[in-house]
Order: structure tokens, then sequence, then C-alpha cells
């Protein structure tokens, strides 16, 4: 098993305030304009101060990962809808992909867009709704899909029996594609182009906390949200048989393991080699579920926050 350096602490942190709750994943523009989700469906866009903030569409769902398609459209994972393209100059919403062999996805979560318009993105469970996730995560029922919806609309899978499938990120050759596994904390490599196409292995794993969205990072890493903290109870529950682990899911939340409070973000370089391990306040900000490191600053979305975090990148390395 893989161990990992103590986290460094973040640097500085600015919270821009959100006309809104819970923005899931967060990306900028070309024009370093950010972009953010949030529950009631909206996509908002921002300056990177914080100012000019407003409504650009409305998904009418829920609004998860984001990424950009070649036609400058922004590609949406909506866990209640399936896979969206917005169009952020005039508000229109066209639905790309709802099903999958004839089934409706149940929680469509994270993209990451191909130069050619390929589409790499999770459907993280096919039990349980996104309501319903802490009781996918206890039952460790590794129903979690890695898809592929190819330029002709076709759709492949890639990998299956994950255990609540969510981050996706492509190497920037486009070589392999990278998936978060958020209940086995642990990241998956499929490649995609060489003499191991077609193959997976483990990329990280005995992750210090639970991945969650992942990104290309203009620094040339693999970056991670990890939304909380490694549970050693929850880590004893999986170990229980499947009947148990399924009446604990059923108990009331409050007497489950609970999120560990905490703001912690990973980058991988090719190899698998942890290059950043930063911790931020998790007094001011927590649940970090996206983030997007761009130019020395980190941009992070959270489930339970009404604002966007930006933190700089601290100067020191992990030891």
């Amino acid at each position: 098993m893989k161990s990992y350096p103590n986290p460094v602490p973040a640097g500085d942190m600015k919270l821009l305030r959100l006309p809104g709750l819970n923005p899931e994943d967060v990306i900028l523009d070309k024009k370093g304009r950010i972009y953010c989700g949030l529950e009631d469906g909206s996509i908002l866009r921002m300056n990177a101060d914080g100012s000019d903030t407003h409504v650009v569409a409305n998904t009418s769902g829920r609004p998860l990962g984001l990424d950009w398609l070649p036609d400058g459209r922004l590609l949406v994972c909506d866990c209640l809808r399936g896979l969206l393209a917005v169009d952020t100059g005039n508000g229109s919403v066209e639905l790309l992909l709802d099903s999958v062999d004839g089934k409706k996805m149940m929680i469509c979560n994270n993209p990451a867009v191909a130069k050619d318009g390929t589409i790499y993105f999770t459907d993280s469970s096919t039990r349980y709704l996104l309501t319903e996730i802490r009781r996918d995560i206890i039952e460790h029922i590794a129903t979690g899909r890695l898809l592929r919806r190819n330029t002709d609309g076709s759709v492949d899978v890639l990998l299956d029996h994950l255990q609540f499938a969510n981050g996706v990120v492509l190497a920037e050759d486009e070589s392999f594609v990278l998936v978060a596994e958020t209940g086995a904390n642990r990241i998956n490599r499929v490649w995609l182009k060489g003499s191991k196409k077609g193959a997976s292995e483990i990329f990280a794993d005995n992750l210090p906390g639970m991945p969650d969205n992942m990104s290309w990072g203009s620094d040339g890493l693999f970056w991670v949200a990890l939304p909380s903290a490694v549970d050693k109870r929850l880590q004893l529950l999986h170990r229980l048989p499947t009947v148990i682990r399924k009446l604990i899911a059923r108990i009331p939340e409050k007497l489950q393991p609970a999120d560990q409070r905490s703001v912690l973000f990973m980058a991988f370089n090719a190899a698998g080699e942890c290059v950043h391990f930063i911790e931020g306040n998790p007094l001011r900000f927590h649940l970090v579920t996206g983030v997007r490191e761009k130019h020395g600053k980190i941009y992070a979305g959270s489930i339970e926050e009404n604002a966007v975090a930006v933190i700089d990148l601290p100067s020191a390395v992990p030891r």
C-alpha cells in the first residue's frame, strides 16, 4: 500500500460568495472567468475576483462536473438529466445523452473531453441517486462505471464495478484516462493508446481521503479534490458482510460515520507520484468536490458552501 507525506498548509484563501448554494465543480474559460453549477440548476459565470456574477443558463436539473466542448459550449454532467451541452452565450441547453443500453443513468457525474469531442464520463452508481450517495458508499456495492461517448453518439463502457465512480481526467496526449473511485480511496488508469490500449491499472491507491472531481492543471499535473479525509470506521464497515452493511446504510444518518471536515487537494504526475498535497482551512470552507489549478492558484467548489474558494498554491512541497 502506498503511503503519502503530510499535507502542506495552503496559502491565502479567498471566498467568492455566490447567490446560491453548493457549486459542486468549477471551471475557467479562456478569459479567466469562473463557471460553476448550483443545486437549483443554475450555471453561473463570474470574473476571477468574484465580480459580475450572473446566471448564464439553467439545466432544470442538478449540474455536477464541467468541461469544455470543442465547439465552445460547456459540457455539464447533470445527475438528474444526463450529459448536457450548454451555450453560455444564449443559455440554450442540448441533451446529448441520458441513457446507456436503454437504462437511464442514475448519477452522471464528471467528464473529460478529448480534442475531437469524444467524452469520457462517469455514472457513479446504477442503483442509487445522488441524494442516496451515503447508502452507496456504506454498502460498498461497486456499480459505478467509466463511460465513453464517441463522436458518432455511440457509448462504450471502459471500466465498470467501480466503488462510486467519480472524477475523470485525460492525459494531455490522450494516451490514458484517469477515473476516481470515491468509495475505494483510489484512482484508476485506463490506457487508450499504445501497447497497453484497453488495459486498466491502479494509478494511485490508499489515498488519505475520498477522491472526487479531477482536472488537468496549467502546471501539467493531475489534480484531485478530496472532500473527506479517510474514516477508519467506514473502512471497518466495508469489511462486514454485505447484509450488515445494507442494514447500517438504512439507519438514521446521524448514527452513521460522518464526513471528516477537511480541505484536501492532491496533484500527481503521469507516473502516479504525488507532487502536491495541500490542506486548506476547513473552518472557512469544506467538503471540496471540484478543483482547478491555474497559474499558481487553486479554484475549488463544494457541495456544502455558497462560495467558490480561491487558494494560493503554497511554495513548499510535501515531504
